[in-house]
């Protein structure tokens, strides 16, 4: 079943789209993964089960739409007032993020959905963030990296190692893929 499209920001699709997103983190804080089905969170929501498959799907397209928004960046890379600097700082605080038990939970959810747009919104808030440090490297007479490169040579091979590796990537892998892309 296919999410509804084109829905109105705010009102009541807003007000449901908020309350089934706060049930699910609820009923994740209280009981873990065992606790979230369809039932219990729209209980939780004060929804019926059908709105939530009307809107989602199933409970996996729900999970990563909850993930997208964890994901969303909430602020602007640091300005370390270099392109490496900003590229290095950034991709320690990412790396730290994405490798954590949390982290990684919120990525199994967006890729284990049926349909993959979720995966392309996290992949836009990646490349929207790189362009800030671009933009910002580009005003300081810098010749930055493009967003492909950084994303292609430092945050895949170092996500890839968070998702597939017994031994998350280090700080020194960090640091060397930033030298690599910034050089």
């Amino acid at each position: 079943m296919a999410m509804t499209q084109g829905l109105r920001p705010g009102g009541r699709s807003a007000r449901v789209q908020a309350a089934v997103h706060q049930a699910v983190k609820a009923l994740q804080r209280e009981a873990g993964r065992e606790g979230l089905t369809v039932p219990a969170i729209a209980a939780r929501a004060g929804v019926t089960p059908s709105t939530i498959y009307r809107r989602w799907g199933d409970l996996s397209q729900l999970l990563a739409d909850v993930a997208v928004e964890q994901l969303q960046p909430e602020q602007p890379p640091p300005d370390t007032g270099s392109f490496q600097g900003d590229l290095l700082a950034w991709l320690e605080q990412y790396i730290d993020e994405m490798a954590s038990e949390p982290g990684r939970a919120l990525m199994r959810d967006v890729l284990c959905a049926p349909r993959h747009e979720n995966a392309g919104k996290c992949a836009d808030f990646t490349a929207r963030q790189i362009e800030v440090m671009r933009e910002r490297a580009l005003a300081r007479g810098e010749a930055p990296a493009s967003a492909e490169r950084v994303i292609e040579q430092a945050v895949a091979p170092l996500i890839y190692r968070v998702l597939f590796s017994a031994e998350p990537p280090g700080r020194d892998d960090v640091r060397r893929l930033a030298a690599v892309v910034a050089a």
